[in-house]
């Protein structure tokens, strides 16, 4: 627990020295989601239709533009060889790394979706569902964009590679996550959605640590 404080300790502190990853992360969320209304027209009833599915299209896409910094900088000044021969475990370096990159984009976006939902004119029937949903989606989109953001350590264009990696594992978030407000704001029970995103975040939890963490070794090798 130690290893994994200071390792949290350590990469929220760079995160707020530089806060530019915060917020464009934040900014591109809410351009985004803005330009919709331009796009489709200001019909009220059209904005609250297709409201839970561009605030998660939004959100889904903001959380991929920061994913190739969360190992890319420690990579090229060393930092994250001198990590991989540490007595701390990798997978709890990872955890921590993970932890942070949700702490600096994935919170910073489930605050914004409020006023977005707001600007769509979405029911408040919904409101509650959609924040559950981002608490358990967007720390599922973090641990899994570790594990494309590992992959393509010291690649060319990893930007694009770990969008491209990523993406399709996105895809069941975004389509539990816009379910979820869909069914809350028809007046159905949205327990099924929220449970099988839990379900994600777990198995996500239990599993990518140790992906991410071998696909490193296999980067420092």
């Amino acid at each position: 627990m130690n290893g994994f404080t200071a390792i949290l300790r350590r990469d929220l502190q760079l995160a707020m020295r530089q806060g530019a990853d915060s917020v464009m992360v934040v900014a591109f969320f809410i351009v985004t989601t803005t330009l919709f209304p331009f796009g489709v027209g200001p019909e009220a009833n059209i904005l609250a239709r297709i409201a839970s599915g561009v605030i998660w299209v939004s959100a889904l896409l903001a959380a991929m533009l920061s994913l190739e910094r969360v190992f890319q900088t420690d990579y090229e000044d060393g930092t994250l060889e001198l990590l991989t021969l540490s007595p701390v475990s990798l997978e709890i370096v990872v955890l921590g790394k993970v932890v942070a990159h949700w702490l600096t984009t994935g919170l910073p976006l489930i605050v914004a979706a409020p006023l977005m939902a707001v600007m769509l004119n979405m029911d408040t029937d919904g409101f509650v569902v959609l924040m559950i949903a981002m608490l358990l989606g967007t720390p599922a989109l973090s641990l899994i964009g570790a594990i494309g953001a590992a992959l393509i350590l010291g690649a060319r264009r990893g930007g694009v590679l770990v969008s491209l990696l990523v993406l399709p594992l996105y895809i069941p978030i975004l389509i539990f996550g816009a379910g979820a407000v869909e069914a809350a704001l028809l007046g159905m029970s949205a327990t099924a959605q929220l449970q099988i995103m839990g379900a994600i975040l777990l198995l996500a939890l239990a599993a990518t640590p140790f992906a991410t963490a071998h696909a490193l070794r296999q980067a420092m090798e």
